[in-house]
């Protein structure tokens, strides 16, 4: 950075020396030259890949107009995770993960377990009454802000940004989550409720400590004891408001939600809930929105149950590999990820669920369309002849990484910096090429036995604002530019 100012500098000194030399100089030389020695200042690779990034996203031949949105929403209560424990009288120590918690004690642990990692995670708060002294003492807390909630309210909210889209969202929402959401969200009658569903997000900054822990990234950790979207109540009420609002385009989340149920409660919410998929029209794609899970067989019985009944699925690297390893795919053995993802390894990943669950010619699955985001780079993995504008699209979606998490309307190169690699593989077990970074074509391509992938390097952004809903904001910027066929 300091070689850029030492050239502007030595560029400002040779103009007003040229300038005292002969004060007459019309005004178009002294542009020109201090124009040829700032055309030679070099150009940053942010810079290069905000630029390239600009003009390769471009809107998609026919776009959505009716989009509908559900099932999970709640108010987001949003402070730092440390100060909150610290003013419960929490002190840190060793961090275990806890599948569901039962006290303010398996909070801390989870809590310390995740932030150590650096990872985000959600989790179920069984304790109603422990809960609601946390959240008490969370929304008093000096500093504590209140947003729209859930993967669907999120989703929803960021499309409902572009004012020529009709936005449905079904979920439920009360009072203060109504009052929340943009005007041009449409919520039908039978989705209001008098109380609203609290979640609270507690966040961490890269290199905040806590006693011995320091993270090593900026994330969340999120929790409730929300029985409405737990048991996900409003799934009916959506698929049937489908019929009157008539969507090109649905997008569906909140099945980690009944994860907190027990195992019967479960099973059951489950085959509703896909039964009441199916009843989606065919020629309506359905983007399914995963997000953190614990339960191994939850997880199996989504893969296999739902899956072939949506056309597009998003996740993270958490999501991605707790996915493998339920269903014993590709690289099952692999208990964490070791700093950045791997991309042969999430290639092949990827590659396995679309061949293994997704649309074949001996298979009838829908699914044809996966939209992966980790903090350093996306992928947009799809089958051949069924999706358009995927290198828009995933530019897209990771130039909002950048935006949204350092609160600006563009790409400030200043406050963003690379952390993906320089060079990778694109898979571990199969037949594999090396691709290397270049900024000024950011996007890189390859293809595997039908199957296309789309790769992207994200701008991190050195002290973001605001980490949740990141990967909501992501999944939705991907599908505003996506085109779909549905042959």
């Amino acid at each position: 950075m300091w070689h850029k100012s030492v050239c502007v500098a030595l560029v400002a000194l040779a103009t007003g020396y040229v300038f005292l030399l002969d004060p007459d100089l019309p005004d178009s030389v002294l542009e020109y030259v201090s124009a040829s020695f700032l055309y030679q200042l070099p150009v940053s690779p942010e810079s290069s890949m905000a630029a390239a990034w600009d003009s390769l996203i471009i809107q998609p031949a026919k776009q959505w107009s009716r989009v509908a949105v559900g099932v999970n929403a709640c108010v987001d209560v949003i402070l730092s995770g440390v100060k909150l424990l610290q003013a419960l009288g929490l002190d840190s120590g060793d961090g275990r993960d806890h599948s569901v918690l039962h006290s303010m004690a398996d909070l801390k642990e989870a809590f310390a377990h995740f932030m150590r990692k650096g990872a985000a995670a959600e989790r179920f708060f069984s304790d109603a009454e422990s809960f609601h002294h946390v959240a008490q003492t969370a929304s008093e807390y000096p500093g504590a802000q209140l947003y729209v909630g859930g993967n669907a309210a999120l989703i929803g909210q960021k499309i409902a940004m572009n004012p020529d889209l009709k936005v449905m969202l079904c979920g439920p929402i009360g009072p203060k989550l109504h009052e929340l959401l943009d005007e041009n969200v449409i919520v039908p009658p039978e989705s209001m409720q008098e109380l609203d569903e609290f979640h609270l997000i507690l966040e961490y900054r890269a290199g905040e400590e806590w006693g011995p822990l320091r993270a090593p990234n900026a994330n969340r950790f999120i929790f409730s004891h929300d029985l409405s979207n737990g048991a996900m109540n409003m799934l009916e009420v959506f698929v049937s408001s489908l019929e009157e609002f008539q969507p090109d385009l649905v997008v569906l989340s909140g099945l980690h939600m009944i994860e907190g149920q027990n195992k019967e409660v479960r099973q059951k919410r489950l085959l509703e809930a896909v039964a009441a998929i199916s009843d989606i029209p065919t020629d309506v794609p359905v983007h399914l929105e995963l997000a953190s899970m614990t339960d191994p067989d939850l997880m199996s019985e989504i893969i296999h149950q739902v899956f072939p009944l949506v056309d597009s699925i998003g996740l993270n690297e958490q999501e991605l590999l707790f996915l493998t390893q339920a269903a014993n795919g590709p690289h099952a053995l692999l208990t964490t990820w070791n700093g950045i993802p791997d991309v042969g390894v999430v290639s092949d990943i990827l590659f396995w669920i679309l061949k293994e669950h997704g649309r074949t010619p001996t298979k009838a699955s829908d699914l044809t369309r996966i939209h992966f985001h980790t903090l350093a780079y996306h992928i947009l993995a799809t089958v051949d002849g069924y999706w358009a504008n995927q290198v828009a699209a995933v530019a897209a979606g990771a130039r909002v990484a950048g935006t949204q998490a350092c609160a600006t309307e563009t790409i400030d190169t200043s406050r963003v910096f690379l952390k993906a690699p320089r060079e990778f593989a694109t898979s571990r077990i199969g037949e594999s090429s090396t691709v290397s970074l270049n900024p000024s074509e950011p996007v890189s391509e390859w293809h595997r036995d039908g199957i296309s992938f789309h790769y992207t390097p994200v701008l991190v952004c050195r002290d973001p604002l605001r980490t949740v809903g990141l990967g909501d904001a992501i999944s939705a910027e991907g599908l505003l530019y996506s085109e779909f066929s549905s042959q």
